[in-house]
């Protein structure tokens, strides 16, 4: 384990076995001098990582008080597997599932509320991992989740037959056509250099069995959004080519959550949590901690599953 300090986060990072073997990175973020308000497990993106790409989010929020946790999924960051190779979706979210639960079960978590932030294909990790246990999360923040990928990104239908059948053969050929995801998620033209500088973020054509493995979950999320039920904001860019905005309209639409909220910002790309100008991450910023401070300050907030572990079991309503 390596840990380092600054004046207001603790920070360690460490490995651990998933249950094929493989080692998975994870990292963690507390505040140095309180205890925190809350929990926030960070789901990443596709291609993406947590230690550095996700660090200015995770500081800002550990800033507002609260810890924040983070894994790399198998073939992504510094964990073990092919570089951005994706073999079976559900395998990705066990793991996280099963990393994520272990700590809230820890003694000194024990009655502290949980929440889930997703950004972009985090996004759907983050409402899978909803599904497996739709009572055990307190709240969500899905920042352009991948709820649907957005048909300027999709090949044409007869190429993601072809595809779909040759996954099967050749899964981890990096032979899909599409757009430099980087180019068009990140508005700022140092932030697209950092991302193409980090040896940790895959850069290359997405490979067959990931493509198929991320177009399958995105519909599959996409005709079950009624299933949501925890109480969640969603963030989307209005210039986002990478994920369907219109989609997150529908999930704050058609979802049974009781305590749901849309942002929609005017003229954002893809990126929101770290790729947008400073003055837009600010902004992006003062709604999720306000969002989350206000579910957790008066301790009203929280899903049934939090309110029972509050009263002992006790459920109360309203």
């Amino acid at each position: 384990m390596q840990a380092s300090q600054t004046d207001d986060t603790v920070y360690e990072e460490s490995f651990i076995k998933n249950s094929r073997g493989m080692k998975l990175f994870t990292c963690k973020w507390v505040p140095a001098k309180q205890e925190p308000k809350a929990l926030v497990f960070i789901c990443h993106g596709y291609a993406m990582e947590c230690s550095i790409t996700m660090n200015s989010t995770a500081r800002r929020l550990v800033k507002a008080g609260f810890a924040v946790y983070g894994i790399d999924y198998e073939g992504h960051g510094k964990s073990d597997g092919l570089s951005a190779y994706v073999p079976n979706f559900d395998q990705l979210v066990d793991d996280v599932s099963t990393h994520y639960t272990s700590i809230c079960e820890r003694e000194e978590n024990k009655g502290k509320m949980r929440f889930l932030l997703g950004e972009s294909m985090g996004g759907a990790v983050l409402l899978l991992l909803h599904r497996k246990k739709p009572e055990f999360w307190d709240g969500a923040i899905l920042a352009a989740p991948m709820c649907k990928i957005a048909e300027e990104m999709k090949p044409n239908p007869l190429v993601i037959s072809l595809l779909s059948k040759l996954s099967g053969v050749i899964p981890s050929w990096k032979i899909i056509p599409g757009q430099d995801i980087i180019e068009i998620a990140f508005k700022q033209p140092e932030i697209r250099k950092q991302v193409r500088e980090n040896p940790y973020c895959y850069k290359g054509r997405p490979r067959l069995k990931t493509a198929y493995e991320l177009l399958r979950v995105s519909t599959d999320l996409e005709k079950r959004l009624n299933e949501v039920s925890l109480p969640f904001m969603v963030l989307h860019g209005e210039d986002d080519k990478v994920t369907d905005k219109a989609v997150s309209g529908e999930l704050y639409e058609v979802a049974s959550s009781w305590d749901k909220t849309l942002k929609l910002y005017p003229r954002m790309w893809h990126g929101l949590l770290y790729g947008e100008t400073p003055e837009n991450i600010d902004l992006v910023f003062d709604d999720i901690i306000g969002w989350l401070d206000k579910r957790t300050s008066d301790g009203k907030g929280g899903s049934e599953s939090e309110r029972k572990r509050r009263t002992g079991g006790i459920s109360l309503k309203g």
